[in-house]
């Protein structure tokens, strides 16, 4: 056995199911080294797009997503989805391919130091050599499976790859738990709570990771406490719960921040900053801060306590306290949801980006899962998606890269091929990972690709209305709305102008046994009224 043969069969053992990425001479022993091993690699348009499915597939799986690139220009390329999985949390491997070792550090074609590249994105960057393979692989697995969860760097020079393995597979070892909360720290949030009369929680990103996430619900439950959420993590309860209040801090976010500003107590579980700060909308309401790290907000934020412990552990104890009496009337989520709703459905005589979002959740059964893109559409898509639990609800927030969407929906498909599965992107968007949906053709997978086709930039372009400025490199050149060509690298196309027309070219692409691309032509107008109101 060699050392890129050591590398699978120890990847394997860490129940990683895919490695994505775009091949050189430099990969080819470890690439053959996947072939003989069976853990199936996956050749993108771009190595962008093999870390940002990396990063999906470690949130879908728990495992670490794999992603492999060569150096260079191969290694730049994936720094991007890389950056992804460090700001959203993901747990995810990407492994460089490398000059030989003696040639390491000289004035070679294509070299450049892979550590300093992704040091700054990355929770490790760790050199593979010989006598040093799995041992620094069980570092690395444990590290990016370790809170906060995230991508470590591998570089793998060639020689390192092809000589004979020293080592044995290793036992793998799961991600360090963090401590439980202290005692005291917990019976003072308690304090809180009970002294609290219209407490409201919101879940953030760091929500999404806790091993169970029904104890979510239970404390949800037990204390009756509103709660609405941050872009990624909504879905980890039911929106169609009866206290869900919806996604704040996107479409309509001073609707949002009026019920926020009543309360007299903010409960962050597992809020991380880096999806939004506080101080964008908590106003003078104290803080309850229950996380896995402390709270970094702006000195104009009243943080009233904070509980930095293993979450699952501290909603354990919180879900056994005795129950919470809020002050809240009984209707007051359910009014609130429904006034937020509609404001986000303007009138518009033609057929705008909210009739095509209700169609795709009308139409994508309950256990579908969606992946969507960033842009205008992604504000609308947050706050008026209705997400049934866990793990069907896919974006960036973190990092907030376009280019997202489309590798995030072919690694969902990979990882949950029972289960329907849907991108809906920008045109923007989709100019940028075009090249993807011949992917989706190579793998054979049964999966829709809805196009938002709005002619802009449009995210920009509001941001260019609102501060004054002339419509300026955000036209996208397509206002003539043609239909789209017959195919895109053998997948069909269609054209979708409006409701009746996109729900039954949807209903047919879940149907079938390939990718579709369904460019859904809308009006963007009533962007101006419900995002960045």
């Amino acid at each position: 056995m060699n050392n890129a043969e050591l590398i699978v069969a120890t990847l394997r053992a860490a129940a990683v199911s895919h490695g994505f990425g775009v091949p050189s001479g430099n990969v080819l022993p470890l690439l053959d080294a996947m072939r003989a091993g069976g853990l199936p690699y996956v050749l993108t348009a771009h190595e962008g797009s093999a870390a940002f499915a990396a990063d999906v597939m470690g949130r879908m799986t728990g495992a670490p997503g794999l992603c492999i690139a060569t150096l260079g220009p191969g290694a730049t390329n994936l720094t991007t989805g890389v950056g992804n999985a460090y700001l959203d949390r993901s747990p995810l491997l990407a492994i460089t391919c490398n000059l030989p070792t003696s040639q390491l550090g000289r004035r070679i074609q294509m070299a450049i130091d892979h550590h300093a590249l992704f040091r700054p994105i990355t929770k490790a960057t760790l050199p593979l050599r010989e006598g040093r393979v799995a041992s620094v692989l069980v570092e690395a697995i444990e590290i990016a499976l370790s809170e906060p969860l995230g991508p470590v760097h591998l570089d793998l020079p060639e020689d390192v790859a092809m000589a004979a393995a020293t080592e044995d597979v290793p036992a793998i070892t799961v991600g360090r738990r963090l401590p439980m909360a202290a005692s005291g720290s917990l019976e003072r949030a308690a304090e809180l709570l009970r002294a609290s009369r219209r407490p409201v929680v919101v879940l953030g990103s760091s929500a999404m990771r806790v091993r169970n996430p029904d104890l979510l619900r239970a404390v949800i439950d037990r204390h009756r406490l509103p709660f609405a959420s941050t872009t990624m993590a909504k879905g980890m309860i039911s929106e169609a719960h009866s206290l869900s209040l919806g996604c704040i801090e996107r479409a309509r976010r001073q609707v949002q921040r009026e019920l926020l500003l009543r309360a007299d107590l903010i409960v962050g579980i597992g809020y991380d900053v880096v999806e939004v700060e506080y101080e964008a909308w908590i106003g003078k309401v104290p803080l309850l801060s229950i996380d896995v790290d402390p709270v970094d907000a702006d000195a104009s934020v009243t943080i009233a306590h904070e509980v930095v412990g293993d979450l699952d552990a501290s909603l354990e104890w919180l879900a056994a306290r005795p129950p919470l009496s809020p002050e809240w009337p009984d209707d007051t989520a359910s009014r609130h949801r429904e006034r937020f709703q509609r404001a986000l459905r303007p009138e518009s005589p033609g057929f705008a980006p909210h009739h095509a979002i209700d169609v795709v959740r009308e139409t994508l059964p309950h256990d579908g899962i969606l992946a969507f893109d960033v842009g205008a559409h992604t504000h609308q898509i947050a706050s008026q998606w209705t997400a049934p639990a866990p793990r069907t609800f896919l974006i960036t927030n973190g990092w907030s890269s376009m280019g997202f969407g489309l590798p995030a929906a072919i690694a969902a498909k990979l990882a949950r091929p029972d289960r329907p599965v849907v991108a809906l992107i920008g045109d923007g968007c989709f100019q940028m990972t075009v090249g993807e949906v011949a992917v989706a053709r190579r793998l054979g997978l049964s999966l829709p690709i809805v196009v938002l086709d709005d002619g802009w930039l449009s995210l920009i372009q509001i941001k260019q209305v609102r501060r004054g400025l002339a419509l300026y490199g955000t036209d996208l050149g397509e206002h003539a709305h043609v239909d789209p060509p017959a195919h895109y690298f053998g997948v069909p196309a269609v054209a979708a102008r409006s409701a009746s027309e996109l729900a039954r070219a949807l209903k047919i692409a879940l149907a079938a046994d390939h990718p579709t691309v369904i460019e859904a032509i809308v009006d963007p107008t009533h962007y101006l009224d419900t995002v960045y109101d």
